[in-house]
């Protein structure tokens, strides 16, 4: 990867499955997207998914990815779907958004 790429800044989406409701895992995240700057949001979804949507560098959201894979330690990840795109630049932080 060139440095270029490393600073392009595009956007992720994640849901995250498994055990991953009532253990900490939405503060996991924004504790993370916190130290990197990201921006974004983070909730839990009725079907017992978390779902993440964060922009920032690449290389910061593939070190998000990873963390997310990995989980906070009462976790249990059994699934982790994702898409990339473009940037939206419509979010000015990182939130914890309610259950959708």
């Amino acid at each position: 990867m060139t440095d270029n790429a490393a600073l392009q800044f595009v956007q992720i989406h994640i849901r995250v499955d498994g055990h991953v409701q009532g253990v900490g895992f939405r503060y996991f995240v924004y504790d993370f997207a916190q130290s990197r700057a990201l921006t974004g949001w983070v909730r839990n979804r009725h079907n017992g998914e978390v779902e993440i949507l964060a922009e920032g560098s690449r290389s910061d959201l593939e070190d998000l990815l990873t963390h997310v894979q990995r989980g906070p330690s009462r976790s249990m990840v059994t699934d982790v779907k994702f898409d990339w795109s473009e940037a939206s630049n419509l979010y000015d932080k990182f939130s914890l958004l309610p259950t959708d």
